[in-house]
């Protein structure tokens, strides 16, 4: 295997380990806890899912000259030029079960494009600056694994502000299984109660 080859490998599996802790993060909560805003700028668990999806759309379709087959489900300039928070928002005609059959219908799309293509296989990003509009699959896959793992550290805590549920993954939580949180609490409050 190439260097190139072992590097998209790399960054497939963090793609994909990505996206199946979003879906996870997700899951066992009803529409309305998905949908609260949980921070003055609005930030919402259903609302972080349905822009992944548009990112991904974006930066493994529109970049490569691939459009999404149904352009009815595309967050469009004309959208966020009426409403800017457009692709941060789940209207009622969106439900969870909608955005993550959709979501699951990117990724593919999305593979799609990673499989068909090298790592410096030339894009053009459509909403960035004339001139520095040019990037490569290997740019574009890191920029989609940056957002994505910069929302879920997000969902994270906000996940843990709803039902306290919180760790890594569903297969690896990361966190100390017996733990006395009370306690850790309370040292960490006497740490900082001391400044």
């Amino acid at each position: 295997m190439s260097d190139d080859e072992t590097m998209k490998s790399l960054l497939r599996a963090s793609l994909h380990r990505g996206r199946d802790n979003l879906r996870w993060k997700l899951s066992g909560l009803d529409e309305k806890s998905l949908r609260w805003p949980r921070t003055p700028t609005g930030f919402n668990l259903l609302g972080a899912l349905k822009h992944m999806a548009q990112v991904e759309i974006v930066y493994f379709g529109d970049t490569f000259g691939r459009s999404w087959p149904h352009p009815e489900e595309v967050v469009t300039d004309a959208d966020i030029d009426l409403d800017p928070q457009a692709d941060w928002c789940a209207p009622e005609t969106e439900t969870t079960e909608y955005l993550l059959d959709l979501y699951a219908r990117v990724a593919d799309f999305a593979d799609e494009t990673i499989e068909t293509r090298g790592l410096d296989a030339p894009g053009r990003v459509p909403h960035w600056p004339e001139g520095h509009d040019e990037t490569t699959l290997g740019q574009s896959m890191v920029h989609v694994l940056v957002d994505l793992t910069r929302h879920l550290g997000q969902i994270d805590i906000v996940r843990e502000g709803i039902d306290g549920a919180a760790g890594l993954s569903e297969a690896a939580p990361n966190l100390p299984p017996t733990a006395d949180r009370e306690a850790y609490l309370a040292r960490l409050r006497g740490i900082a109660d001391r400044f």
